[in-house]
């Protein structure tokens, strides 16, 4: 199937990714943009899996103060060059990492963040409420496993739902820019302060 120059340019601008990689994805599922974006996003997480092993020491350290000065956010975002550390597509995503920050209220980074005595006080707690509500000890074991789930999506950064895309988490935006940019990302840290909150 032929793919036109205007089928790319405008799965460029829907993905961002490379015009190359936009024309491969077309050809590969001979047109149909749907699976286009998904051949582009399953080869942006094969290039983020083989850059997780590069050393990051570079990056970006900023703030966001929300209107009304109500809500501030500083986040520690590494790269593995100073010249990634100043382009604009990396300094973008950190725009948008601040304001998921502000907006969603995440506590840790990753799942890997959240304390082991959490992890467990919470899976037994879920197990228990659905072993009250009578489920047998297999399928409460399940009910825990998808409330653990639900509990990480809310509570870690990178598993939330991407506030202008929700159809992509946090993860899925990191691991587009390490495929467009072509280094090695890692979120490292961040704060949040809202005034009158411990």
């Amino acid at each position: 199937m032929a793919i036109s120059a205007a089928d790319v340019k405008k799965l460029r601008e829907e993905t961002q990714a490379p015009m190359l990689d936009c024309k491969k994805a077309l050809e590969a599922s001979d047109g149909n943009f749907e699976k286009a974006i998904e051949w582009l996003s399953a080869k942006g997480l094969s290039k983020a899996a083989k850059k997780a092993d590069r050393e990051t020491r570079e990056g970006l350290v900023e703030s966001y103060i929300h209107q009304g000065n109500r809500v501030g956010v500083m986040i520690e975002v590494n790269c593995e060059t100073d010249f990634v550390a100043r382009n604009d597509d990396f300094k973008a995503l950190v725009r948008n990492l601040l304001l998921q920050v502000a907006m969603t209220s995440p506590v840790y980074v990753s799942e890997e963040g959240v304390p082991a005595e959490l992890v467990a006080e919470k899976k037994t707690v879920f197990a228990s409420e659905a072993m009250a509500e009578g489920k047998p000890a297999n399928i409460a074991e399940k009910i825990a496993d998808g409330k653990m789930k639900k509990f990480f999506d809310e509570v870690c950064l990178l598993n939330q739902p991407f506030i202008k895309d929700e159809d992509k988490t946090v993860r899925d935006l990191v691991n587009q820019a390490i495929a467009t940019i072509g280094e090695n990302i890692v979120v490292t840290r961040f704060v949040r302060y809202e005034l009158g909150q411990n």
